[in-house]
């Protein structure tokens, strides 16, 4: 996986990648970030439901 920081109208965002080649990354900001780790067991139930 792939990580990099940039910006996005003066904001810092982060973006993730499956590989630099990656079509579709995945990018947000610090609040979305907030809102992901204050939901990681329902992202990771979510995960073992649905894989």
């Amino acid at each position: 996986m792939v990580a990099k920081v940039t910006e996005f109208k003066g904001h810092k965002v982060l973006t993730l990648m499956s590989s630099e080649e990656d079509k579709y990354p995945f990018t947000f900001g610090v609040a979305k970030a907030k809102l992901i780790m204050n939901n990681l067991d329902e992202i990771k139930k979510f995960i073992e439901e649905n894989q």
